[in-house]
């Protein structure tokens, strides 16, 4: 009976854990895709990931983050654009990554904007900034409210 408990508490502790990871995608034109597709904004995270440590607080302290999981899910299409210090990355990333970083105007680490994929006139996206935040004290909380808001206000711009 305890082995048949114990498989079945490792069973369903690794479906939630599963359930709880998150896609990241690195890149941007497949998560443009996805977000057309799946008719959700972007979340971009601008971030130094080996060495930026308000990037680092941000992580523990709320995008990796059951609440945040979940909410990130139903609502974004994640992308991490990262500048590593210690982490090799190619040439076409760094490239994508820091041409993102100028027409965002990302002058501190970490920027996290959130944008709406549209359609131009050529039929190329178009991305139209929502707003955009940072390290947000007090958690997931405090940081999916501020998120929320951005989200919210954009809702009501396109109608």
């Amino acid at each position: 009976m305890k082995k048949i408990l114990l498989t079945l508490f490792i069973v369903l502790g690794s479906i939630t854990i599963q359930a709880q990871e998150l896609e990241w995608h690195t890149d941007m034109n497949k998560a443009m895709e996805l977000s057309q597709k799946n008719k959700k904004p972007l979340l971009l995270f601008f971030t130094g990931s080996d060495w930026c440590g308000w990037c680092m607080r941000l992580q523990k302290e709320v995008l990796k983050t059951d609440e945040f999981a979940k909410w990130a899910n139903d609502n974004v299409i994640l992308v991490e654009l990262d500048f590593p210090k210690r982490t090799a990355q190619s040439a076409e990333l760094k490239q994508q990554n820091a041409s993102l970083a100028r027409s965002f105007a990302v002058q501190g680490y970490p920027t996290v904007w959130f944008v709406d994929v549209q359609k131009g006139e050529d039929k190329k996206p178009v991305l139209k900034q929502l707003g955009k935040t940072g390290y947000v004290r007090g958690g997931a909380s405090a940081w999916l409210e501020g998120a929320n808001a951005i989200l919210d206000h954009g809702k009501t711009q396109k109608k």
